[in-house]
């Protein structure tokens, strides 16, 4: 593991969702508050290999060090983006730009935060879901799907989110779940850690989603113990465009996204603010925000 010794703070964004020109303005205006700050990006910068890099090159420019977890809409295979690579080698030409751009991704040596509030080690993970946070009276993933479409609310990954070379995203998801168990368990037991991806480990945030059906589109069972198992100081997560802090089990979990520009707009909280995640806020709790589609007919997450 690299350790990395300072001050300042451990910042944390998610879903900038750069395809809007006014979230493109955000990006272009973050800057750290110290020249010692990380910053996780937790997902969904992006619907093109082009304006992920602009994104991350960005802000490796500006700050001591960045983690970048991939989101789906990241992974998307998106008919505007000249790059056609599907699944896994999508997810790979992803971190090999990181890596020429000096970015930790969750294939890199997890780095140690050893400045206010640590030490603790960062981990970026990608995990994906494998549609087990299924709707209320269904018992499988075919009545999950079948209900939600239904309803109408079914998120674009059905037609984008390809898991080549794996035969389903929910095969893939548990391969992904299996190689970052065997990591996370690496780790010296004494360090606490902060575990940052685009969903959440625990069901419970999805929980205040206007459209329930979309939480089989967050997360996995599968890593619901993960915040005790792995000493989790703060869980990081994006996608439901809920910002807000809660606490489960005596762990934090921060949902730091941005949005799109029609959710930002009705906050009373300015758009593009970064989270800090160490030192801890005093009085941080849960912001009360306003809850988030969870997956709209037009422009499902």
């Amino acid at each position: 593991m690299e350790s990395t010794a300072g001050a300042g703070q451990l910042l944390a964004i998610s879903d900038l969702h750069i395809s809007y020109p006014e979230n493109r303005e955000l990006v272009e205006k973050m800057r750290p508050g110290t020249d010692d700050d990380w910053l996780i990006v937790a997902g969904d910068v992006a619907e093109t290999v082009a304006d992920i890099r602009w994104t991350l090159e960005t802000l490796a420019g500006r700050f001591s060090k960045v983690l970048w977890a991939p989101g789906n809409h990241d992974l998307w295979t998106h008919p505007k983006d000249p790059v056609t690579l599907r699944g896994v080698a999508r997810y790979e030409h992803l971190v090999d730009l990181c890596r020429e751009l000096g970015v930790v991704s969750p294939e890199d040596p997890y780095p140690v935060w050893e400045g206010p509030g640590g030490p603790v080690a960062v981990a970026p993970l990608f995990l994906l879901y494998d549609y087990s946070f299924l709707p209320a009276g269904c018992a499988t993933k075919e009545e999950g799907l079948a209900y939600a479409h239904g309803t109408g609310i079914v998120c674009n990954d059905e037609y984008l989110l390809h898991p080549d070379p794996y035969p389903t995203r929910e095969d893939w998801c548990r391969a992904r779940v299996e190689a970052t168990e065997r990591r996370l368990a690496e780790l010296p037991g004494e360090l606490p850690t902060v575990l940052a991806g685009h969903y959440p480990l625990d069901r419970h945030p999805t929980d205040v989603l206007w459209y329930p059906e979309f939480a089989m589109w967050c997360g996995t069972t599968l890593t619901a113990d993960w915040h005790r198992r792995f000493r989790v100081d703060t869980m990081v997560y994006g996608h439901l465009h809920i910002p807000r802090t809660t606490w489960h089990e005596g762990v934090r979990f921060e949902e730091v996204s941005v949005g799109y520009p029609r959710e930002w707009r009705k906050r009373s909280r300015p758009p593009g603010e970064l989270r800090r995640i160490l030192p801890m806020e005093v009085g941080t709790g849960d912001r009360g925000a306003a809850p988030g589609l969870g997956g709209g007919r037009g422009d499902a997450r």
